[in-house]
């Protein structure tokens, strides 16, 4: 099993803050591993420090549902199937957009959570690491290595 090292994960961590400085957000950023622990975190100057625990939820929540976190946003809706799931395993499941798992050969081996901007925004920032993280794999198709929707779908 290939294993998300911190070399990885602080070149993850350049491409989203790169993205967030075009669109003129200043970010927080947490890259996770595969059993959603912090491997590395970035605030960028000007970043909320609210940021901090929103960004590390979203990755977490990323590893630990095996989905990116906006999926949740919708299904957690009043009256959704989900509805209630940000108040399971104490609070800490995080159902903004923004948290992105990284999947290598069908295996969730990480998680990227961004805030700081809108959740469009987080997700753009964090997908453009997750585009970095399929690159340096040589993804060629998304059952190979991507950042999984749901169970048997791929986030692009």
């Amino acid at each position: 099993m290939h294993k998300l090292t911190l070399e990885t994960a602080k070149y993850l961590l350049e491409v989203a803050e790169q993205k967030a400085r075009q669109m003129g957000l200043n970010s927080d950023i947490a890259i996770v591993d595969e059993g959603a622990n912090l491997i590395a975190f970035h605030r960028m100057d000007g970043a909320r420090i609210a940021g901090i625990e929103i960004s590390q939820g979203k990755a977490w929540t990323s590893v630990a549902m095996q989905m990116p976190t906006a999926n949740l946003a919708q299904s957690a809706l009043p009256g959704s199937p989900s509805f209630g799931i940000n108040t399971t395993n104490h609070g800490r499941v995080t159902i903004l957009g923004g948290g992105i798992p990284l999947i290598h050969n069908d295996k969730v081996i990480g998680g990227i959570g961004v805030s700081g901007g809108t959740s469009a925004q987080d997700i753009e920032v964090a997908t453009a690491a997750v585009n970095a993280f399929n690159s340096m794999h040589g993804a060629r198709d998304p059952w190979t290595t991507s950042a999984r929707i749901g169970s048997n779908q791929s986030y692009r």
